[in-house]
């Protein structure tokens, strides 16, 4: 059995979504495929929130993890055994970031193979899109207008990474924004249709990000101890940090005045005093 006869039902199934899009609706193809990721994406916003909300507390307790890691960087066993526990206490899930992806697969593949077939005549899903691509099932490198829609996806794909990768490292979230623009020659090889499939994910996203930052409350900024309130900072006049002036040294000690001598009474002659 070949990996296209297991994913033929899913064939048949993204064929007649679209077909509804399409014949019931009355879209044409290229806008078929837009309303089915947004449909898609529109099922997984239960699992876009837990992702949201995962990656928020991860970027809450982000210092106290850097401080595990630091602790136990010589023992990774340890290590993974401290971060799980640490996620466990405070209800973190690492592997939330992945979940909207999941369901996307299967969606990714059918869609595929669907328009792979129409190219070959299989299928009759043929049009324009935007009446600058001729045709959503030919390679996107066919037609200028193919490498134009590239350019947006990768865009998008930039732009998606920026509001969704805010928990990565610095250098991990760079790598993640530049890649895309590498890939642009492997996707040019893919039909035109899924380059507009993935591109409407990304905007999405990128909308998802934008209401998430002005809906969802930010994490507070830790509280400073009241001696770090009372001695700020001052800046120096190259914009670096000056030192605190040093504390006045203590008085010095007044020197110790030699005790009185006790006042002699003269005596005169005879006993007598004065």
């Amino acid at each position: 059995m070949t990996l296209a006869s297991i994913l033929t039902p899913l064939e048949n199934i993204m064929k007649s979504i679209l077909d509804f899009f399409h014949l019931t609706v009355g879209l044409p193809w290229a806008w078929s495929i837009v309303a089915v990721t947004i449909l898609v994406r529109i099922c997984i916003v239960p699992l876009t929130v837990r992702q949201i909300h995962s990656m928020q507390a991860m970027q809450a307790h982000m210092p106290e993890m850097k401080r595990i890691q630091q602790k136990y960087k010589g023992d990774r066993q340890k290590l993974n055994e401290e971060l799980m526990k640490f996620y466990k206490e405070n209800n973190i899930n690492p592997a939330a970031s992945c979940l909207p992806l999941l369901p996307q697969l299967p969606v990714f593949f059918a869609l595929y193979l669907t328009l792979k077939h129409a190219s070959h005549g299989k299928h009759p899903i043929h049009g324009s899109f935007l009446h600058i691509i001729p045709d959503i099932a030919a390679k996107a490198s066919s037609h200028w207008s193919g490498w134009v829609l590239l350019v947006v996806y990768a865009g998008s794909q930039v732009a998606s990474t920026y509001f969704m990768g805010a928990t990565m490292d610095k250098t991990q979230r760079n790598i993640m924004m530049v890649f895309p623009l590498f890939l642009i020659t492997i996707i040019s090889r893919f039909p035109v249709g899924l380059v507009v499939y993935w591109m409407t994910t990304n905007l999405w996203t990128v909308g998802q990000g934008l209401i998430t930052r002005r809906l969802l409350p930010r994490t507070p900024a830790p509280k400073l101890g009241r001696a770090a309130r009372a001695t700020p900072k001052p800046e120096s006049g190259n914009g670096t940090a000056a030192k605190a002036p040093e504390p006045p040294p203590p008085p010095e000690p007044k020197p110790k005045q030699p005790a009185a001598q006790p006042r002699r009474v003269k005596r005169k002659k005879g006993g007598s005093r004065r």
